[in-house]
């Protein structure tokens, strides 16, 4: 559920990090870790084999780590093609484990409230209100997804996701934007609010951009209707770079991402397209093939931005590139003489809270409690006990993990240390180096 800057949210669906270069990446730079596969010898400065499968870095006193994350290398088809890396800052806890195949894991644990902090899902240059609707929606949704219902200040059992599985969590920003204050005072602002269906948190689902009303839950996620997620028109997120988008899509671009998604022959290029109804007719050079529109739309959606990265996902009205090349379903083609057009509105689920119809609301002077009760069903916020502490799942299928403490009083595993490097890496037996290790 991220909105990026410019415009792009949704809840419940991708993979490991807000950090992680490729996708819902916040910042990018190569690592020094290691990325060998086997134990490396001990530094000069301590460390060694820990024989364990689990291994506790702690972060100083009001204080973080600085994580680089190291992943396997593997052949890629995409042009300009850089291997994946996960960059984030996080404080509280880090708990690495090694999982069968030796690559390394790792969950945060942390404050409740500090994990609120630390999400990334709307830009903090937005509304107040639509920060603080966003920020009690976040902690609703955390609540609900997590099954919270024990004492204030106890620790959540069950661990989250840092996605848009869940929501996504990139820890401190890295760098720390000019306006981020304004998402931490929103958090601060509405500690404890929640909105609640009966005794427990509401499911507070929400995405980026409508097409024109949302849905109930039970026509998207076919669960069982909630009063409280019911379809309601929509007509303030008109400001999202998705609330309306063309794509045009050249023939000759077509027939290279189909090609590579196996729905199309090597040899002949697509000359001619017709639409009936939900599906494409594709010819050229005496082929014809058939494509249903939801099946181009994910091809097209993977191997646009891999094969021609300088021009997909295009940009939208106002000129910001688009979240996807085609954003949603909600979506109408028709044939060109040269291209194959696609037109629609929105992009996310379609359920719940509209993010940029927040920002629209807000921007038209509604309060916080205004917003999340049009959305969700006259829902307003009430105080909850919250934990004190939560777990979350921030990436995996790691080789190599390089910590650096902000301050000194840090630990990882046995060995104290300072503000120098420590290299966590995985393979048959987690190793860890790196100057200034201490028992």
């Amino acid at each position: 559920m991220r909105v990026r800057n410019g415009g792009r949210a949704i809840i419940a669906v991708v993979i490991a990090s807000a950090a992680l270069v490729g996708c819902t990446s916040r910042s990018t730079t190569s690592s020094n870790a290691t990325t060998s596969s086997r134990p490396v010898p001990p530094s000069s400065g301590g460390g060694g084999v820990t024989g364990s499968t689990v291994l506790n870095a702690v972060a100083p006193a009001d204080g973080s780590f600085l994580v680089h994350g190291s992943y396997p290398s593997s052949p890629s088809r995409c042009k300009h093609a850089k291997p994946p890396r996960l960059l984030a800052r996080y404080p509280g806890k880090l708990t690495i484990v090694r999982s069968g195949d030796g690559t390394l894991g790792v969950t945060v644990t942390l404050p409740f409230e500090s994990y609120l902090d630390g999400l990334a899902e709307v830009p903090s240059s937005w509304p107040a209100a639509a920060l603080e609707a966003q920020a009690i929606a976040a902690r609703s949704y955390a609540l609900a997804e997590t099954g919270w219902h024990g004492p204030a200040g106890g620790t959540l059992a069950n661990p989250i996701c840092a996605t848009t599985s869940c929501q996504v969590y990139g820890g401190i920003p890295v760098p720390l934007e000019k306006t981020t204050h304004r998402w931490y005072a929103a958090v601060h602002r509405t500690a404890g609010q929640v909105l609640m269906y009966g005794e427990r948190p509401a499911d507070t689902v929400y995405f980026s951009t409508s097409n024109g009303h949302t849905y109930g839950n039970d026509q998207v996620f076919g669960s069982d209707p909630l009063p409280y997620l019911r379809p309601v028109p929509e007509h303030d997120d008109h400001a999202s770079p998705e609330s309306h988008w063309t794509v045009q899509l050249p023939f000759s671009d077509l027939t290279s991402f189909l090609r590579a998604a196996g729905e199309w022959p090597g040899g002949p290029r697509i000359t001619r397209a017709q639409v009936h109804g939900g599906t494409v007719d594709l010819s050229g050079a005496g082929v014809t093939r058939s494509v249903d529109l939801d099946t181009l739309r994910s091809d097209v959606n993977e191997w646009s931005p891999c094969l021609s990265p300088g021009r997909y996902p295009p940009a939208g009205w106002n000129g910001v590139q688009l979240a996807e090349t085609i954003p949603s379903a909600w979506m109408t083609a028709t044939a060109a003489p040269t291209a194959l057009v696609v037109r629609g509105r929105g992009w996310g689920h379609g359920v719940g809270m509209v993010q940029w119809g927040a920002y629209g609301k807000a921007k038209r002077g509604l309060t916080a409690a205004e917003i999340l009760s049009f959305y969700y069903g006259g829902l307003r916020p009430t105080s909850y006990p919250e934990p004190g502490l939560i777990h979350v799942r921030v990436a995996s299928g790691l080789t190599s993990i390089t910590l650096r403490a902000s301050a000194a009083g840090a630990s990882v595993g046995p060995h104290h240390v300072g503000t120098a490097p420590v290299v966590v890496t995985g393979g048959s037996a987690i190793t860890v180096s790196g100057p200034g290790l201490a028992p």
